[in-house]
């Protein structure tokens, strides 16, 4: 007699049942409760140790290997923690410029930000816009992955990369129309609860993560991404994800968010939409990013974090709990979700959830102690790294420093408008001769101007010039552009980076501050020629700062043509600068800012003041304040000001009291 089926396939269908069971728990009873802790890195740049590439020197300020001191108390405080990135990890210092332009690493072996974030034990990542500054070839090999876009191989092996899930929502392939990574991640999440009766349980949390770079990616970056892939805007990406998500059993759903806070009426093509994000329904937590801040910050005067809907104390928007956790992994971003299950899923209790940021300094001004394993794990690339910004490229009988380029110090920024003025006049000469008429003229900003920390300001001693120096001049992979403009255009541009300042009140007897710090240093974008001539009047509102725009004494007329040097961000609309939005572009080089500046040095052999650092187009205008104006930069700095012909600046307080260790400087307007 044949077997009868049910009674011999049921059994086996049982067992299987029970066998693919039994690694899963149970599901928890309502009324369950869990805390879930949420931990963020942001915008690492490649720092895995705490060590400053361009001045040589340990810098225990910065560091993964610091932050994952942080890491591992949070894992010890909390019974269950999840570890995502925003993004922003690959680019951004010299060991990522090395890994990425001189060296490039194997096919077999991960990036060493990558191998420390592995080491890390990172669960999930996002996307930022610097992962595309290296071109889409190099993101797919580096992340492991394979695009389906023009000008990649889809076929070339998968290499080495993160050994955790990248997740992009709003980048598409132009030739697929998929998305470029996974849109989202459900993580089933093995935590340990308590059951109604207060017992302990495990359980499972289906955390979804959806993550977002900025849209205006295609203008940063258009000489790699152009025809290749588009963007949706942050909203209507997680308003047609996030229900797919719950549909496919997500209990919470975590955005992450290479992008700050902005109230401006909602464009799916603005730079910075988690503000507009928190409010798409669904969301449970936002990890944002990409603008370098610390959130919730109780003290914070940066105008995103002082927006409507915005708990800059509580840390959320639009009541969603969000965190921020700067840059170079100085802080550690920490969301306690508390959990409460309702019999169908998880259920966040917004009451009982807390957010902070914590430092990897300490009150006291020390540091916590960096992990040993981290620079044991990249020691090979750390000393190549070394040895090759060593490599001497020229030199000077000057120090070019930022620390006091605020209030007119241009000799870390003249050498850089040399060099990219020079090259698009070569340029123009070779192969634009219908251009050869128009004046050439350069644009440059100071990169470094204390906003991460005391430390944080270019700074190249007199002597020997190395690689490593021209990169601390010239800090962002950027390629060289050149635009035409008109005198009005031009008169709109430094307008925009006249906005670096606060307004003064001449009749103010208290103490105002000169600088506009939520402004970004690196867009105070400044001439620094013999030829021109322009004055900043910051008594008057922004828009209507410049005065007496000239041009080898002339005044600058409206319609006036010039060309102008920069870099692709700023000619592509980086920044939001008026008329720069990629259609002035007359050139669009293959040459790599930095690159022109090394090229520039070699070729003039000895850099002298006179010559190379003491350009200066610009000087506030006179006025007299009844109070002082002050600004804030490092101790023990103001012999560079008198060198740079600054008579107007003097010591206010060695410790301006603000706990960072800056001074407060004065800098009489009237002079």
């Amino acid at each position: 007699m044949r077997p009868s089926p049910s009674r011999t396939v049921l059994p086996v269908l049982l067992a299987a049942a029970l066998s693919a069971c039994a690694g899963q728990p149970r599901a928890p009873a309502a009324g369950s409760e869990a805390t879930l802790a949420l931990l963020e890195t942001t915008d690492l740049h490649a720092t895995v140790l705490g060590y400053d590439y361009y001045k040589l020197k340990a810098e225990p300020a910065i560091g993964l290997e610091r932050t994952a001191t942080l890491v591992r108390q949070a894992r010890a405080e909390f019974a269950n923690t999840l570890l995502l990135d925003n993004g922003d990890a690959i680019q951004g210092s010299a060991l990522a410029d090395y890994q990425a332009l001189v060296a490039p690493v194997p096919c077999e072996r991960a990036l060493a930000i990558y191998q420390a974030m592995n080491l890390l034990g990172v669960e999930g990542g996002g996307i930022g816009n610097h992962e595309f500054n290296y071109g889409l070839a190099y993101l797919g090999r580096v992340t492991g992955s394979r695009f389906e876009v023009d000008g990649v191989d889809a076929a070339a092996p998968r290499c080495a990369g993160p050994q955790f899930p990248l997740v992009l929502a709003n980048v598409y392939s132009g030739k697929t129309r998929r998305p470029l990574f996974e849109p989202y991640r459900i993580i089933d999440k093995r935590v340990r609860a308590s059951g109604p009766d207060g017992r302990p349980v495990d359980a499972v949390v289906k955390v979804g993560i959806i993550g977002f770079a900025p849209p205006v990616i295609l203008d940063w970056d258009k000489h790699w991404l152009a025809g290749r892939v588009y963007t949706e805007g942050v909203r209507e990406t997680a308003q047609k994800y996030i229900p797919e998500m719950r549909a496919r059993g997500a209990d919470l759903i975590v955005a992450i968010s290479h992008g700050g806070l902005d109230d401006s009426p909602y464009d799916p093509a603005m730079e910075n939409g988690s503000y507009h994000l928190a409010q798409v329904a669904g969301v449970d937590a936002l990890l944002i990013g990409h603008s370098h801040q610390l959130f919730p910050n109780a003290a914070s005067t940066v105008p995103q974090f002082n927006l409507p809907g915005v708990d800059k104390v509580k840390g959320t928007v639009h009541g969603v709990p969000t965190v921020m956790a700067n840059l170079w992994g100085k802080h550690l971003g920490v969301i306690g979700l508390r959990l409460r299950h309702d019999g169908k899923t998880w259920v966040v209790d917004k009451t009982r959830t807390t957010v902070e940021a914590r430092a990897i300094q300490n009150a006291d001004r020390s540091f916590v102690a960096a992990d040993p394993a981290f620079a044991a794990l990249v020691a090979a690339e750390h000393q190549a790294t070394i040895a090759y910004v060593k490599t001497p490229i020229g030199r000077s009988d000057f120090r070019m420093s930022t620390y006091f380029a605020d209030v007119g110090d241009a000799s870390a920024i003249t050498l850089v408008n040399q060099a990219q003025g020079a090259y698009l006049a070569n340029y123009i000469k070779a192969n634009l001769p219908q251009y050869a008429g128009l004046p050439v003229l350069s644009m440059a900003s100071p990169f470094k101007t204390g906003a991460a920390g005391v430390g944080d300001y270019t700074d190249v001693a007199a002597g020997a010039v190395a690689l490593n120096n021209a990169a601390d001049l010239y800090l962002y992979p950027n390629a060289l552009y050149g635009v035409k403009v008109n005198g009005a255009e031009l008169t709109a541009w430094l307008e925009k980076g006249a906005e670096r300042f606060n307004r003064i009140d001449p009749t103010q007897t208290a103490l105002q501050e000169l600088v506009n710090s939520a402004f970004a240093g690196f867009n105070f974008d400044m001439l620094t020629s013999a030829d021109v001539r322009y004055q900043i009047d910051v008594t008057q509102p922004a828009g209507q700062r410049i005065r007496d725009l000239r041009y080898r004494g002339q005044p600058v007329m409206a319609a006036q043509e010039f060309l102008v040097a920069t870099n692709n961000f700023r000619a592509s609309g980086g920044g939001g600068f008026p008329g720069l939005d990629g259609s002035k572009t007359v050139l669009a080089s293959p040459d790599n800012s930095r690159d022109v500046l090394i090229a520039y040095i070699q070729a003039a052999k000895e850099l002298k003041r006179a010559e190379h650092g003491a350009s200066r187009s610009w000087r506030f205008a006179r006025t007299t304040t009844r109070g002082p104006v002050v600004f804030h930069s490092a101790p023990g700095m103001l012999e560079l000001a008198r060198d740079a012909g600054l008579d107007n600046v003097s010591l206010l307080r060695a410790d301006d009291g603000g706990g960072k260790g800056f001074a407060l400087y004065t800098v009489d307007l009237s002079k």
